[in-house]
């Protein structure tokens, strides 16, 4: 999800850092990926650093990473080799704790075995100078547990690099309720001298990134395990529905399944919330030594351990016979006036289809018609669409107030308010007027589109197709098919998306679907974690964004998805799963009764006013 780091010309080292605590010699005890990481961004920033392994092969593996680390971004220009030399000089590396005496600040970075870090913290204790802070880069222990092994607990804190340590911005500082408070200001000051964005959380497993993060990838590995859909719609889903970096298959892939299996079953064991129980099918690779990139094996298979190059196996779909339009579709309908309905009457126009809108009056007909207009010449202003196109575009619509107008239509969408008696209502009509043959589609995001097929007296000719907005912008459609859609149908639709420069996926016919199912429950999560005062709406955007890479945190996605939608959402999802952990979070709902919808009311998790 990164790329290598792009290292900038070493400074010099303060001498005190802005709290007043002196910083100068920095150890770092474990020389893996991230240790040598953790070092090489000290090192960066003219600190001394000394560097602990447990043997010198593994002292001259530290240094390795170190070199290839520099080396690269000498070779992209980013560093000269001067720097480079000045920069690895910095680094003192050595088989024995006793050589951290002067550290001002010593930071651990080994396995991720409890026992082994206490060890090493009971032994620094009587090495280290008595104000020297000790901190670990654990992931998911518990830092409380780890400082027990000192006399002085408070002065251990957990400061949570994230890999690759010197690409990624993100810090979270992990307090303990004995760590004290000159101890968080010094570390926050000195992880921000680094150029990083710390965070400030609470000790508990899994963090911020970590708590939201892998509860989502457990839900898509589960998602997966029971055949909803496929890896690579689920993947697709949310790349090209939430502008994600990676799927969360893929992702889960490059992490390692045996991580994602410690970490989640070391949250679970802490906070006994079941949405971290490890999916089964984790265990499962795990056991088969199925781990990832790293073993060339895991969701997907690969061209070798620790390629990024995903190969065809037995599960990856035929490409050689792509879907094809089983069912002629030359004409199209869509009903409704809305931002989304306009959205789609555009998509379909702009790919050559003639397209019938129904609207409930005259002025919103011209509505549709003038936003369309807008939106064309935007996208002809930034050179994205020729000015003949629009013309064409536009010779493409017919606006009417009738649904009898539909008659003759190939394929008909319903892009109205998302209320399942308007919706059956709509389709007992459609049902009436369409003719024989016709595909019957609703763009429904959590309503269950069985009960729209059964209105009908054709259930064989419906399906979902939900568009996400802005639909001319987003690639995706989840192409949704009921227990009682025919073959030809599903088919059809998937062909007819292509024709449209959109990426279908398909899935059942639950709430949620992939992309809703999938995101709101992280979203739900957190804001439980803000009402329970665990850490900031800024600091969890942050961690969000700067950790996972994500393009926006969950509180700015939620002011702009809107509160009354994601709390809508999410009691469907609640309501069709029974899942405890799906409950509305309590503060969402308030923020709903006191109508602070977000940015449309310009209130909700933040204020909008100014």
């Amino acid at each position: 999800m990164t790329s290598s780091p792009d290292a900038a010309t070493p400074e010099t080292a303060p001498t005190t850092d802005p709290a007043g605590r002196a910083f100068a010699t920095i150890g770092v005890v474990g020389l893996g990926t991230m240790g040598a990481g953790i070092a090489e961004v000290f090192a960066r920033n003219g600190f001394s650093v000394v560097g602990v392994e447990v043997n010198d092969e593994a002292v001259q593996r530290g240094r390795q990473h170190l070199e290839h680390s520099t080396g690269r971004a000498v070779q992209r220009g980013k560093l000269s080799e001067e720097d480079q030399a000045e920069l690895i000089g910095r680094v003192t590396f050595t088989t024995t704790l006793k050589d951290l005496a002067d550290a001002d600040f010593v930071v651990e970075a080994v396995v991720e075995s409890i026992e082994i870090k206490k060890s090493i913290f009971r032994e620094l204790e009587g090495i280290v100078k008595p104000d020297t802070i000790l901190a670990t880069n654990t992931s998911s222990l518990s830092v409380t547990e780890i400082s027990t092994a000192n006399l002085h607990p408070g002065r251990v804190i957990g400061v949570h690099f994230f890999n690759p340590a010197p690409v990624q911005n993100l810090v979270e500082i992990v307090r303990t309720v004995v760590t004290e408070e000159e101890v968080l200001e010094d570390v926050k000051g000195l992880v921000a001298r680094l150029g990083k964005s710390p965070v400030i959380c609470g000790d508990r497993a899994g963090f911020i990134a970590n708590t939201l993060l892998f509860g989502y990838l457990n839900h898509a590995a589960s998602m997966y395990e029971a055949h909803f859909a496929t890896r690579e719609d689920i993947d697709a889903a949310m790349r090209f529905g939430c502008g994600y970096p990676m799927g969360p298959l893929a992702l889960l892939d490059l992490i390692g399944l045996d991580t994602a299996y410690e970490i989640l079953d070391t949250m679970y064991k802490q906070g006994r919330d079941r949405l971290h129980a490890p999916a089964p099918i984790l265990k499962q690779l795990v056991t088969a030594g199925f781990l990832g990139r790293k073993t060339g094996r895991g969701f997907y298979t690969y061209e070798e351990p620790d390629s990024h190059v995903v190969v065809a196996d037995a599960r990856t779909p035929d490409r050689e016979h792509s879907p094809e339009l089983k069912r002629p579709v030359r004409s199209v309908g869509v009903v409704g006036t809305g931002t989304m309905a306009t959205g789609i009457v555009e998509v379909f126009a702009r790919a050559g289809y003639d397209v019938t809108y129904v609207g409930r009056s005259d002025a919103k007909v011209d509505g549709v018609r003038t936003s369309i207009e807008r939106s064309l010449d935007k996208a002809i202003q930034r050179g994205k669409l020729e000015e003949s196109a629009k013309a064409e575009t536009l010779g493409h619509l017919t606006g009417t107030t009738r649904l009898d107008d539909l008659a003759t239509a190939d394929l008909v969408v319903e892009a109205v308010v998302e209320d399942l008696a308007v919706k059956t209502t709509l389709f007992e009509n459609l049902d009436e007027i369409c003719k024989a043959g016709a595909i019957l589609a609703t763009t429904t995001s959590s309503l269950p589109i069985i009960s729209c097929a059964t209105a009908t007296k054709r259930p064989q000719d419906v399906i979902g197709m939900h568009f996400f907005n802005p639909a001319p912008v987003m690639k995706l459609v989840e192409v949704v098919s009921t227990v009682t859609t025919a073959d030809d149908v599903h088919e059809t639709v998937l062909a007819l998306c292509a024709t449209l420069d959109k990426v279908p996926v398909s899935c059942g016919d639950r709430a949620g679907f992939i992309v809703n199912s999938l995101l709101f429950p992280y979203l739900n999560d957190a804001v439980k974690m803000l009402e329970a005062h665990y850490a900031t709406a800024d600091d969890i955007d942050t961690a969000m964004k700067l950790g996972c890479a994500l393009p926006m945190g969950p509180f700015e996605l939620l002011d702009v998805v809107g509160n009354d939608v994601s709390l809508a959402i999410q009691r469907e999802l609640y309501l069709e799963f029974r899942e405890p952990g799906f409950a509305p979070a309590p503060l969402l709902e308030h923020l709903v009764t006191a109508g602070y919808l977000g940015r449309k009311t310009k209130r909700g998790f933040r204020d909008y006013s100014s």
